[in-house]
């Protein structure tokens, strides 16, 4: 499929890191595939993970299709964005169709990316996962990549303030060894197990902070408290 959108705003993403001056670290990007079909799982824990986990995936020349929710889709300004760079649009009522749109792409060879948890982490670790990534790619025949992204949730996450005009955040994207299609319990853990390593060799402690988790000393609610403010 032609890609006259995507390209652009890659280029404008990264002129917005350089601006910034976002020290990105990207790790396992030789894990990409360089042809052919993959499922790309991400943890979730900022509303621009989706930028930053593609980014992983640059190294390769490679393009992901992100499954998002279908409200993304109807926005004014990102609607013709996401639509231009063909990603997949998500409307829980009719699931089985953007299940099948993903399907296709992966077997016309397209990474498509999904962030298996469904909603951000407020505890800023990896929550129970869906079972989409770990289906998706085993019908396909397909590899799955696990991946980890940390530092995101500093520009703009659940439940706080905007900050994109933060300066010289450290931001950290590893992508896991492919994995045949596993069980939901072994993806979310391996998944975990990325995000451990992104938090143990981030280059701020980050103690105190709101934006580290619960058992890392930071102030972010743990998974029973994120649970409950999700429920409410």
């Amino acid at each position: 499929m032609p890609d006259r959108v995507y390209p652009p705003v890659i280029a404008a993403a990264k002129l917005m890191f350089r601006v910034l001056d976002m020290r990105i670290t990207v790790e396992g990007a030789e894990h990409v595939p360089t042809t052919g079909g993959a499922v790309l799982a991400s943890n979730h824990v900022s509303y621009l993970d989706f930028i930053f986990a593609g980014y992983g995936a640059q190294p390769a020349r490679r393009l992901v299709r992100f499954m998002a929710k279908h409200e993304v889709f109807k926005h004014r300004v990102s609607g013709p964005l996401m639509r231009g760079m063909h990603h997949i649009p998500v409307d829980r009522a009719a699931g089985q169709a953007s299940y099948q749109q993903a399907l296709d792409a992966l077997r016309s060879g397209e990474i498509v990316g999904i962030f298996p948890e469904a909603t951000i982490s407020r505890s800023f670790t990896v929550k129970d996962v869906k079972s989409g990534a770990v289906r998706m790619a085993a019908e396909a025949g397909v590899p799955l990549l696990p991946t980890a992204v940390w530092g995101t949730q500093r520009l703009w996450t659940k439940g706080r303030p905007k900050s994109l005009t933060q300066r010289h955040v450290p931001i950290t994207i590893i992508v896991g060894e492919p994995v045949e299609p596993t069980t939901d319990a072994a993806l979310r853990e391996r998944m975990q197990e990325l995000l451990d390593d992104a938090q143990a060799r981030y280059p701020e402690s980050g103690e105190g902070q709101w934006w580290q988790p619960a058992h890392l000393g930071g102030t972010a609610p743990t998974p029973a408290e994120a649970k409950l403010l999700d429920e409410r």
